[in-house]
């Protein structure tokens, strides 16, 4: 059984902890690149869209006679021939949503957090009681962890993926000027934020309700 480092709000190691055994298995990456795929097509817009002939600002007038010139027969300059006409099969405003199963975005979702977990990049905090917005308790805080070990910091300047219990709007506003921290509530996990950030900081609250979601 796979144990992480425990830290207090001043990113001092504390003790340690076992992972949920949901976590503490080997990462599906087939199912996370499914998953990361239906996420981002999710998220594109769709407000692409082009002219076709019908659509295009130019004259409809006849360009010439219709037989006796010896050129092919044309009717209007908006036609996809013309330089400056309308376009054939081109893209028009879609959705590119689609529908992924529920099971495979729970697989997904439990092999994002255990790949960091196996990476080393996986911590848990022991508490985050801020009475009133502290930017600079949760700066301390990934300072001192990006110098530690057990913080799972590759770099000190690393993106960190704060994970708390429910959200809490102090602590969204302490964190809110710091561009290398994101917090997220257990509800709002989603695997393009777990595998875009460098390390993982999750409380101990957080932690058991990611247990009790994940368990058989």
């Amino acid at each position: 059984m796979s144990t992480v480092g425990v830290y207090d709000i001043e990113g001092k190691r504390v003790g340690e902890v076992a992972l949920p055994p949901s976590l503490d298995r080997k990462p599906h990456t087939a199912v996370l690149h499914e998953a990361l795929l239906w996420q981002l097509a999710g998220r594109r817009r769709g407000t692409h869209s082009t002219l076709t002939r019908g659509l295009v600002n130019r004259t409809t007038k006849k360009l010439y006679r219709q037989k006796g010139t010896g050129r092919a027969r044309h009717g209007s300059r908006g036609a996809p021939l013309f330089r400056g006409g309308g376009i054939t099969f081109g893209p028009h405003p879609r959705s590119y949503a689609y529908r992924l199963s529920k099971q495979v975005r729970r697989l997904a979702l439990r092999s994002a957090l255990a790949a960091k977990a196996a990476d080393g990049r996986f911590a848990v905090l022991n508490g985050l009681d801020l009475k009133q917005p502290k930017t600079r308790v949760l700066a301390g805080l990934i300072r001192e962890l990006g110098r530690g070990e057990g913080g799972g910091a590759r770099t000190g300047r690393g993106t960190v993926l704060l994970i708390i219990a429910a959200p809490e709007p102090v602590v969204a506003r302490s964190a809110a000027n710091l561009p290398h921290l994101r917090v997220l509530p257990v509800t709002a996990l989603n695997v393009h934020d777990i595998l875009a950030c460098d390390r993982v900081l999750v409380t101990q609250d957080a932690l058991a309700r990611i247990a009790e979601a994940f368990a058989p």
